[in-house]
C-alpha cells in the first residue's frame, strides 16, 4: 500500500484532470480562474511526484531551472521578440505579472515539461538524446497550448500571417523558440540530475505512473478536446503528431514490459 506522502502526486494529478475537463464549459473571468487551476495542479503534480520519488532538493532544482529559464525567456521575450518572436500577454486576467509576464506562466513550464522529462528518460538512456527528446516533447505540448491561449485571448502575437497551415496566427518562431529554451532546460536537467542524488526508492513499479498517466492524459486528452470541445482541429492534429513522436514509443514500452521492469530504477542520468 502507498504511503500517505505517495498519495499527494496522485490526489493532484486527479485533481488536474477534473479541472481540465470543467475548461471547455466555462468562459470569461471563470475560464481564466480555471486557467490558473490548471497550472497550479499541473506544477503541484509534478513537484509533489518529484519530492516522493526523488526528495526535495531535487523538487527545487528542477523548480529553479525551469521555471527560472521560463521566466527569463518570456520575459527577454516580450520585450526583445527574442527567442519566440514578437508576442504579448494580456493584461489582468491569471494573475500579476511582472515584466509583462504573469507569475504564473513560469509554473506552467515546470507542470508541463515534467511528464515530457520523465517520459523521455524512459525512452532513452543516453544524455543527448533525453535532451533532444524533451525539447522534442515540449515543442509538441506547445502545438496544444498555444493556439488553445491564443483562441482564449491570453496572448496575441505581432504576426499572425507566417504560423503552420491552419495556424497562421502562430509564427514559426515560436516553435524555433520553444525547440531552442527546451534544449537549454533539459541541457540544465541532465547536469542537475547527476549532482542531486539518486532516487527515494526506484524499484516500485508505480515510480512513474503519475506523470506518465498526466503525459498520456495531456497527450490524447488534449487533442480530443482540440478536435471536439474546443473547435481547434488544426492545433488536434499538430499537438497529437507532435507529443505522439513520444507518446507513441512511450505506448510500445508499457504494451511490451510495462512500468514494472525496472524501467524507473536506470538511475540519475535516465529517470
Amino acid at each position: 500500500m502507498p504511503g500517505t506522502s505517495e498519495l499527494v502526486p496522485v490526489a493532484f494529478a486527479l485533481l488536474l484532470v477534473v479541472v481540465q475537463i470543467s475548461y471547455p464549459l466555462t468562459e470569461g473571468v471563470v475560464r481564466d480562474r480555471v486557467t490558473v487551476a490548471v497550472v497550479l495542479l499541473s506544477a503541484g503534480t509534478a513537484l509533489a511526484h518529484a519530492v516522493v520519488t526523488r526528495g526535495w532538493r531535487y523538487a527545487a532544482g528542477f523548480l529553479v531551472i525551469v521555471s527560472g529559464l521560463g521566466l527569463l525567456a518570456e520575459v527577454v521575450g516580450t520585450a526583445t521578440g527574442v527567442p519566440f518572436g514578437c508576442y504579448e500577454y494580456a493584461v489582468d486576467r491569471i494573475g500579476p505579472a511582472v515584466a509583462g509576464v504573469p507569475l504564473i506562466v513560469p509554473l506552467a513550464w515546470t507542470g508541463g515539461l515534467y511528464p515530457v522529462w520523465v517520459v523521455a528518460g524512459l525512452l532513452v538512456r543516453g544524455a543527448v538524446a533525453r535532451i533532444g527528446l524533451t525539447a522534442v516533447g515540449g515543442v509538441g505540448w506547445d502545438l496544444f497550448l498555444d493556439p488553445q491561449m491564443v483562441a482564449d485571448g491570453q496572448w496575441r502575437w505581432c504576426d499572425t500571417e507566417s504560423g503552420l497551415p491552419g495556424l497562421a496566427q502562430i509564427p514559426l518562431t515560436n516553435y524555433a523558440g520553444w525547440l531552442g529554451v527546451g534544449l537549454v532546460m533539459a541541457s540544465l536537467l541532465v547536469m542537475w540530475e547527476r549532482v542531486s542524488g539518486r532516487w527515494v526508492d526506484p524499484g516500485r513499479p508505480a515510480a512513474v505512473a503519475v506523470p506518465v498517466g498526466v503525459f498520456l492524459w495531456t497527450w490524447l486528452g488534449s487533442a480530443l478536446a482540440h478536435a471536439v470541445f474546443l473547435g481547434l482541429p488544426a492545433s488536434a492534429g499538430y499537438g497529437a503528431v507532435g507529443m505522439g513522436l513520444l507518446g507513441i514509443p512511450l505506448l510500445g514500452l508499457l504494451v511490451r514490459s510495462g512500468l514494472s521492469r525496472g524501467y524507473c530504477g536506470a538511475g540519475p542520468g535516465t529517470m
